[in-house]
Protein backbone atom coordinates (compact mmCIF):
# COMPACT_ATOMS: atom_id res chain seq x y z
CA UNK A 1 0.00 0.00 0.00
CA UNK A 2 1.07 3.59 -0.44
CA UNK A 3 3.59 4.32 2.38
CA UNK A 4 2.61 7.99 2.39
CA UNK A 5 -0.97 7.04 3.23
CA UNK A 6 -0.07 5.11 6.39
CA UNK A 7 -2.41 6.15 9.22
CA UNK A 8 0.17 5.19 11.86
CA UNK A 9 2.52 7.70 13.50
CA UNK A 10 5.44 5.79 15.11
CA UNK A 11 7.75 7.96 17.18
CA UNK A 12 5.21 10.77 17.51
CA UNK A 13 2.40 11.66 19.90
CA UNK A 14 -0.89 10.03 18.97
CA UNK A 15 -3.32 12.53 17.45
CA UNK A 16 -6.63 13.00 19.22
CA UNK A 17 -8.52 10.87 16.69
CA UNK A 18 -6.22 7.88 17.29
CA UNK A 19 -5.99 8.18 21.07
CA UNK A 20 -7.15 4.83 22.45
CA UNK A 21 -8.11 3.58 25.90
CA UNK A 22 -6.89 5.25 29.10
CA UNK A 23 -10.39 6.62 29.79
CA UNK A 24 -10.03 6.07 33.52
CA UNK A 25 -6.58 7.68 33.70
CA UNK A 26 -7.57 10.61 31.48
CA UNK A 27 -10.75 11.12 33.49
CA UNK A 28 -8.79 11.08 36.73
CA UNK A 29 -6.26 13.64 35.49
CA UNK A 30 -8.99 15.90 34.13
CA UNK A 31 -10.62 15.64 37.56
CA UNK A 32 -7.40 16.98 39.06
CA UNK A 33 -7.57 19.93 36.64
CA UNK A 34 -11.17 20.62 37.65
CA UNK A 35 -10.15 20.56 41.30
CA UNK A 36 -7.42 23.12 40.57
CA UNK A 37 -10.09 25.29 38.94
CA UNK A 38 -11.63 25.50 42.41
CA UNK A 39 -8.37 26.76 43.87
CA UNK A 40 -6.83 23.45 44.99
CA UNK A 41 -3.20 22.60 44.36
CA UNK A 42 -3.03 19.17 42.69
CA UNK A 43 0.22 17.31 42.08
CA UNK A 44 0.69 14.01 40.30
CA UNK A 45 3.50 11.77 39.09
CA UNK A 46 2.61 9.72 36.00
CA UNK A 47 4.75 6.59 35.68
CA UNK A 48 4.93 3.71 33.22
CA UNK A 49 7.46 1.83 31.14
CA UNK A 50 8.98 3.18 27.94
CA UNK A 51 6.57 3.17 25.01
CA UNK A 52 3.49 2.90 27.23
CA UNK A 53 2.02 6.18 25.95
CA UNK A 54 2.57 8.50 28.94
CA UNK A 55 3.27 11.54 26.77
CA UNK A 56 0.31 10.86 24.47
CA UNK A 57 -1.94 10.55 27.51
CA UNK A 58 -0.92 13.88 29.05
CA UNK A 59 -1.02 15.54 25.62
CA UNK A 60 -4.62 14.43 25.30
CA UNK A 61 -5.36 15.65 28.84
CA UNK A 62 -3.79 18.99 27.99
CA UNK A 63 -6.16 19.37 25.01
CA UNK A 64 -9.16 18.57 27.21
CA UNK A 65 -7.95 20.94 29.94
CA UNK A 66 -7.80 23.80 27.44
CA UNK A 67 -11.01 23.11 25.53
CA UNK A 68 -13.29 21.77 28.27
CA UNK A 69 -11.93 23.07 31.58
CA UNK A 70 -10.62 26.56 30.71
CA UNK A 71 -7.06 25.87 31.87
CA UNK A 72 -3.91 27.62 30.70
CA UNK A 73 -1.66 24.68 29.87
CA UNK A 74 1.87 23.81 28.78
CA UNK A 75 3.45 20.42 28.08
CA UNK A 76 7.17 20.95 28.80
CA UNK A 77 9.81 18.44 27.65
CA UNK A 78 12.91 18.55 29.86
CA UNK A 79 15.08 15.77 28.46
CA UNK A 80 18.17 17.96 28.02
CA UNK A 81 17.55 20.11 31.11
CA UNK A 82 19.78 19.38 34.10
CA UNK A 83 19.36 22.43 36.35
CA UNK A 84 16.72 24.74 37.79
CA UNK A 85 17.41 27.75 35.53
CA UNK A 86 16.88 25.46 32.54
CA UNK A 87 13.60 24.24 34.04
CA UNK A 88 12.35 27.81 34.54
CA UNK A 89 13.40 28.91 31.06
CA UNK A 90 11.75 25.93 29.33
CA UNK A 91 8.55 26.31 31.36
CA UNK A 92 7.98 29.96 30.48
CA UNK A 93 9.14 29.44 26.89
CA UNK A 94 6.62 26.66 26.33
CA UNK A 95 3.82 28.58 28.03
CA UNK A 96 4.33 31.35 25.49
CA UNK A 97 4.99 29.13 22.47
CA UNK A 98 2.15 26.64 23.00
CA UNK A 99 -0.44 29.37 23.57
CA UNK A 100 0.65 31.72 20.79
CA UNK A 101 -2.28 30.70 18.58
CA UNK A 102 -4.89 30.85 21.33
CA UNK A 103 -7.41 33.62 21.82
CA UNK A 104 -6.02 34.31 25.30
CA UNK A 105 -2.47 34.92 24.04
CA UNK A 106 -2.55 38.74 24.41
CA UNK A 107 -2.01 38.77 28.21
CA UNK A 108 0.95 36.37 27.82
CA UNK A 109 2.43 38.54 25.11
CA UNK A 110 2.06 41.62 27.28
CA UNK A 111 3.65 39.88 30.26
CA UNK A 112 6.70 38.68 28.31
CA UNK A 113 6.79 41.33 25.57
CA UNK A 114 10.38 42.42 26.20
CA UNK A 115 11.64 38.85 25.94
CA UNK A 116 9.69 37.66 22.87
CA UNK A 117 11.44 37.50 19.52
CA UNK A 118 9.75 36.76 16.21
CA UNK A 119 12.22 34.53 14.38
CA UNK A 120 10.38 33.36 11.26
CA UNK A 121 7.93 34.47 8.60
CA UNK A 122 5.49 31.91 9.93
CA UNK A 123 5.17 33.44 13.38
CA UNK A 124 7.52 31.10 15.22
CA UNK A 125 8.26 32.60 18.61
CA UNK A 126 11.44 32.48 20.64
CA UNK A 127 11.44 33.55 24.26
CA UNK A 128 14.80 35.00 25.29
CA UNK A 129 14.94 34.94 29.07
CA UNK A 130 18.37 35.77 30.54
CA UNK A 131 19.25 33.80 33.66
CA UNK A 132 19.12 36.93 35.84
CA UNK A 133 15.45 37.35 34.87
CA UNK A 134 14.48 33.85 35.96
CA UNK A 135 13.02 33.05 39.40
CA UNK A 136 15.75 32.04 41.83
CA UNK A 137 13.65 30.45 44.58
CA UNK A 138 10.44 28.48 44.78
CA UNK A 139 8.80 31.60 46.26
CA UNK A 140 9.72 33.65 43.22
CA UNK A 141 8.47 30.91 40.90
CA UNK A 142 5.15 30.79 42.76
CA UNK A 143 4.85 34.59 42.53
CA UNK A 144 5.56 34.44 38.78
CA UNK A 145 2.79 31.89 38.32
CA UNK A 146 0.38 33.99 40.37
CA UNK A 147 1.16 37.01 38.22
CA UNK A 148 0.61 34.92 35.12
CA UNK A 149 -2.82 33.75 36.23
CA UNK A 150 -3.87 37.25 37.35
CA UNK A 151 -3.18 38.39 33.78
CA UNK A 152 -5.51 35.61 32.58
CA UNK A 153 -8.43 36.54 34.84
CA UNK A 154 -11.72 35.94 33.07
CA UNK A 155 -10.02 33.95 30.32
CA UNK A 156 -8.45 30.94 32.08
CA UNK A 157 -9.38 29.42 35.44
CA UNK A 158 -6.24 27.47 36.33
CA UNK A 159 -2.78 26.48 35.22
CA UNK A 160 -1.81 22.97 34.07
CA UNK A 161 1.95 22.39 33.98
CA UNK A 162 3.17 19.06 32.61
CA UNK A 163 6.88 18.43 33.18
CA UNK A 164 7.78 15.51 30.92
CA UNK A 165 10.97 13.51 30.31
CA UNK A 166 12.67 14.59 33.54
CA UNK A 167 15.67 12.28 33.05
CA UNK A 168 18.32 14.96 33.64
CA UNK A 169 16.57 16.58 36.57
CA UNK A 170 15.66 13.36 38.38
CA UNK A 171 19.27 12.84 39.46
CA UNK A 172 19.57 16.41 40.77
CA UNK A 173 19.30 16.88 44.52
CA UNK A 174 18.69 20.59 43.84
CA UNK A 175 15.57 19.73 41.87
CA UNK A 176 14.31 17.26 44.49
CA UNK A 177 14.70 19.82 47.29
CA UNK A 178 13.27 22.61 45.14
CA UNK A 179 10.14 20.71 44.07
CA UNK A 180 9.51 19.66 47.68
CA UNK A 181 9.90 23.26 48.91
CA UNK A 182 7.70 24.59 46.10
CA UNK A 183 4.81 22.23 46.86
CA UNK A 184 5.11 22.67 50.64
CA UNK A 185 5.35 26.44 50.23
CA UNK A 186 2.17 26.44 48.18
CA UNK A 187 0.21 24.40 50.69
CA UNK A 188 1.37 26.34 53.78
CA UNK A 189 1.34 29.85 52.31
CA UNK A 190 -0.85 32.43 54.04
CA UNK A 191 -1.73 33.71 50.58
CA UNK A 192 -4.40 32.09 48.46
CA UNK A 193 -3.12 28.88 46.82
CA UNK A 194 -2.46 29.11 43.11
CA UNK A 195 -5.05 27.17 41.10
CA UNK A 196 -2.37 24.86 39.77
CA UNK A 197 -2.25 21.26 38.58
CA UNK A 198 1.38 20.10 38.37
CA UNK A 199 2.10 16.77 36.66
CA UNK A 200 5.50 15.09 36.42
CA UNK A 201 5.93 12.36 33.80
CA UNK A 202 8.63 9.70 33.79
CA UNK A 203 9.78 6.19 34.55
CA UNK A 204 9.40 4.73 38.03
CA UNK A 205 13.18 4.76 38.36
CA UNK A 206 13.13 8.57 37.93
CA UNK A 207 10.61 8.90 40.76
CA UNK A 208 12.83 6.71 42.94
CA UNK A 209 15.83 8.90 42.10
CA UNK A 210 13.95 11.95 43.34
CA UNK A 211 12.94 10.15 46.53
CA UNK A 212 16.54 9.04 47.06
CA UNK A 213 17.59 12.69 46.96
CA UNK A 214 14.73 13.77 49.21
CA UNK A 215 12.60 11.09 50.89
CA UNK A 216 9.77 13.55 51.53
CA UNK A 217 9.11 13.79 47.78
CA UNK A 218 7.28 10.46 48.06
CA UNK A 219 4.37 12.07 49.92
CA UNK A 220 3.79 15.18 47.82
CA UNK A 221 2.76 13.45 44.58
CA UNK A 222 -0.19 11.27 43.80
CA UNK A 223 1.18 8.39 41.70
CA UNK A 224 -0.77 7.53 38.53
CA UNK A 225 0.50 4.26 37.04
CA UNK A 226 -0.08 3.67 33.33
CA UNK A 227 -0.51 -0.02 32.55
CA UNK A 228 -0.14 -1.68 29.13
CA UNK A 229 -3.16 -1.81 26.86
CA UNK A 230 -5.42 -4.80 27.27
CA UNK A 231 -5.97 -7.08 24.26
CA UNK A 232 -9.32 -5.37 23.69
CA UNK A 233 -7.64 -1.95 23.66
CA UNK A 234 -5.01 -3.16 21.16
CA UNK A 235 -7.79 -4.36 18.87
CA UNK A 236 -9.69 -1.12 19.42
CA UNK A 237 -6.61 0.82 18.34
CA UNK A 238 -6.14 -1.17 15.14
CA UNK A 239 -9.84 -1.08 14.33
CA UNK A 240 -9.92 2.68 14.84
CA UNK A 241 -6.74 3.26 12.85
CA UNK A 242 -7.74 0.99 9.96
CA UNK A 243 -11.50 1.52 10.15
CA UNK A 244 -11.76 2.93 6.65
CA UNK A 245 -9.88 -0.13 5.31
CA UNK A 246 -12.34 -2.62 6.82
CA UNK A 247 -9.58 -5.08 7.78
CA UNK A 248 -11.12 -8.23 9.35
CA UNK A 249 -10.70 -8.60 13.12
CA UNK A 250 -9.16 -12.04 12.64
CA UNK A 251 -6.27 -10.37 10.80
CA UNK A 252 -5.83 -7.64 13.40
CA UNK A 253 -5.75 -10.23 16.18
CA UNK A 254 -2.55 -11.64 14.69
CA UNK A 255 -0.71 -8.45 15.62
CA UNK A 256 -1.68 -8.70 19.30
CA UNK A 257 1.05 -11.14 20.47
CA UNK A 258 3.75 -8.69 19.41
CA UNK A 259 2.57 -5.40 20.92
CA UNK A 260 2.93 -6.23 24.61
CA UNK A 261 0.19 -3.65 25.13
CA UNK A 262 2.59 -0.83 24.21
CA UNK A 263 1.20 1.92 21.94
CA UNK A 264 4.72 2.57 20.62
CA UNK A 265 4.97 -1.02 19.38
CA UNK A 266 1.42 -0.95 18.02
CA UNK A 267 2.30 2.03 15.83
CA UNK A 268 5.63 0.55 14.70
CA UNK A 269 4.06 -2.81 13.86
CA UNK A 270 1.05 -1.31 12.13
CA UNK A 271 3.21 0.99 10.04
CA UNK A 272 5.59 -1.83 9.06
CA UNK A 273 2.74 -4.11 7.99
CA UNK A 274 1.17 -1.25 6.03
CA UNK A 275 4.43 -0.77 4.12
CA UNK A 276 4.79 -4.44 3.08
CA UNK A 277 1.12 -5.20 2.38
CA UNK A 278 0.21 -5.31 -1.31
CA UNK A 279 -3.43 -4.33 -0.80
CA UNK A 280 -6.14 -3.92 1.81
CA UNK A 281 -6.58 -7.68 2.23
CA UNK A 282 -3.59 -8.20 4.55
CA UNK A 283 -2.23 -11.75 4.61
CA UNK A 284 -0.53 -13.66 7.44
CA UNK A 285 2.79 -13.73 5.56
CA UNK A 286 2.62 -9.93 5.21
CA UNK A 287 2.17 -9.62 8.96
CA UNK A 288 5.27 -11.79 9.46
CA UNK A 289 7.29 -9.63 7.06
CA UNK A 290 6.01 -6.52 8.80
CA UNK A 291 6.94 -7.80 12.26
CA UNK A 292 10.49 -8.65 11.14
CA UNK A 293 10.80 -5.21 9.51
CA UNK A 294 9.47 -3.55 12.67
CA UNK A 295 12.04 -5.40 14.77
CA UNK A 296 14.81 -3.82 12.70
CA UNK A 297 13.31 -0.38 13.23
CA UNK A 298 12.87 -1.00 16.96
CA UNK A 299 16.50 -2.08 17.25
CA UNK A 300 17.78 1.06 15.54
CA UNK A 301 15.44 3.53 17.23
CA UNK A 302 15.01 2.27 20.79
CA UNK A 303 17.98 0.11 21.78
CA UNK A 304 21.43 1.34 22.71
CA UNK A 305 24.11 0.62 20.09
CA UNK A 306 26.14 -1.34 22.66
CA UNK A 307 23.30 -3.84 23.03
CA UNK A 308 23.16 -4.44 19.30
CA UNK A 309 26.93 -4.98 19.18
CA UNK A 310 26.89 -7.35 22.16
CA UNK A 311 24.42 -9.80 20.65
CA UNK A 312 26.35 -10.26 17.39
CA UNK A 313 28.26 -13.14 19.03
CA UNK A 314 26.87 -16.50 17.87
CA UNK A 315 27.17 -17.94 21.37
CA UNK A 316 25.45 -14.94 22.96
CA UNK A 317 22.73 -15.05 20.33
CA UNK A 318 22.12 -18.71 21.03
CA UNK A 319 21.72 -17.93 24.76
CA UNK A 320 19.47 -15.03 23.92
CA UNK A 321 17.28 -17.20 21.68
CA UNK A 322 16.72 -19.63 24.55
CA UNK A 323 15.93 -16.79 26.97
CA UNK A 324 13.57 -15.12 24.50
CA UNK A 325 11.67 -18.28 23.61
CA UNK A 326 11.25 -19.01 27.33
CA UNK A 327 9.40 -15.70 27.63
CA UNK A 328 6.98 -16.08 24.72
CA UNK A 329 3.92 -16.41 26.94
CA UNK A 330 3.81 -12.64 27.57
CA UNK A 331 5.95 -12.60 30.70
CA UNK A 332 9.10 -10.50 30.82
CA UNK A 333 10.78 -12.58 33.53
CA UNK A 334 12.88 -15.76 33.56
CA UNK A 335 15.00 -17.75 36.02
CA UNK A 336 18.71 -18.27 35.47
CA UNK A 337 18.42 -21.89 36.61
CA UNK A 338 15.75 -22.61 33.97
CA UNK A 339 17.90 -21.14 31.21
CA UNK A 340 20.99 -23.08 32.34
CA UNK A 341 19.15 -26.35 31.80
CA UNK A 342 18.63 -25.44 28.14
CA UNK A 343 22.26 -24.53 27.42
CA UNK A 344 25.09 -26.61 26.03
CA UNK A 345 28.43 -26.73 27.88
CA UNK A 346 30.10 -23.83 26.07
CA UNK A 347 27.07 -21.59 26.62
CA UNK A 348 26.88 -22.42 30.31
CA UNK A 349 30.45 -21.18 30.77
CA UNK A 350 29.62 -17.70 29.46
CA UNK A 351 26.06 -17.35 30.84
CA UNK A 352 27.10 -15.35 33.92
CA UNK A 353 29.23 -12.99 31.82
CA UNK A 354 26.38 -12.65 29.33
CA UNK A 355 23.85 -11.72 32.04
CA UNK A 356 26.24 -9.24 33.66
CA UNK A 357 26.97 -7.56 30.32
CA UNK A 358 23.29 -7.34 29.43
CA UNK A 359 22.57 -5.83 32.85
CA UNK A 360 25.34 -3.26 32.46
CA UNK A 361 23.93 -2.24 29.07
CA UNK A 362 20.38 -2.01 30.41
CA UNK A 363 19.12 -4.87 28.25
CA UNK A 364 18.21 -7.00 31.28
CA UNK A 365 17.47 -6.30 34.94
CA UNK A 366 17.52 -8.43 38.07
CA UNK A 367 14.04 -9.27 39.28
CA UNK A 368 13.65 -7.58 42.71
CA UNK A 369 10.93 -10.05 43.66
CA UNK A 370 12.77 -13.33 43.09
CA UNK A 371 16.38 -14.26 43.72
CA UNK A 372 18.17 -15.67 40.69
CA UNK A 373 15.59 -14.21 38.32
CA UNK A 374 15.95 -11.62 35.58
CA UNK A 375 13.56 -9.57 33.50
CA UNK A 376 13.47 -7.56 30.32
CA UNK A 377 13.10 -3.82 31.08
CA UNK A 378 10.09 -3.66 28.73
CA UNK A 379 8.39 -5.31 25.77
CA UNK A 380 10.41 -3.25 23.29
CA UNK A 381 13.53 -5.16 24.33
CA UNK A 382 11.80 -8.51 24.52
CA UNK A 383 10.29 -8.43 21.05
CA UNK A 384 13.51 -7.28 19.43
CA UNK A 385 15.56 -9.94 21.21
CA UNK A 386 13.12 -12.67 20.22
CA UNK A 387 13.34 -11.80 16.56
CA UNK A 388 17.04 -10.94 16.51
CA UNK A 389 17.84 -14.26 18.17
CA UNK A 390 15.82 -16.12 15.55
CA UNK A 391 17.57 -14.23 12.76
CA UNK A 392 20.66 -16.37 13.53
CA UNK A 393 18.70 -19.20 11.95
CA UNK A 394 16.83 -17.40 9.20
CA UNK A 395 14.85 -20.41 8.11
CA UNK A 396 13.24 -20.50 11.56
CA UNK A 397 11.98 -16.91 11.66
CA UNK A 398 8.69 -17.68 9.91
CA UNK A 399 7.94 -20.78 11.97
CA UNK A 400 8.85 -18.92 15.17
CA UNK A 401 6.41 -16.11 14.35
CA UNK A 402 3.69 -18.54 13.37
CA UNK A 403 4.07 -20.21 16.77
CA UNK A 404 3.73 -16.85 18.47
CA UNK A 405 0.63 -16.08 16.38
CA UNK A 406 -0.89 -19.28 17.71
CA UNK A 407 0.20 -18.48 21.32
CA UNK A 408 2.52 -21.49 21.43
CA UNK A 409 6.05 -21.77 22.80
CA UNK A 410 8.73 -23.03 20.36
Amino acid sequence: MNPEASPFCPGHLAPAELFTGRQNEAGHLCGMVRASNRGKLKTGFIIGERGIGKSSLVSNVRRQAETQHKALAAHVYLGDVKDLPGLMRETFKELVRQNADKQWYAPLQKLFHEHIEEISLFGTIKLNLPQEKLPKTHYEFADALRKLLVSMKGKRKSLLLILDDINGLAESSDFAHWIKSFVDGMTTSSEKTIPLCLLLVGLEERRRSLIKNNESVSRIFEVIHIAPWSDDEVLQFYEKTLSFENVPRTVLEKLMPFTGGLPTLAHELGDAVWHVAENKRIKTEEIIKGVVSAADVIGRKYLKPGILDAIRSERYRSILRKIATAATTGHLKFRKSEIQRKLIAGEKKVLTNFLQRMKKLGALETDPEARGSYQFPNHLHKLYFQLEAQRAKKNKVTSFLLLLLNNRTP
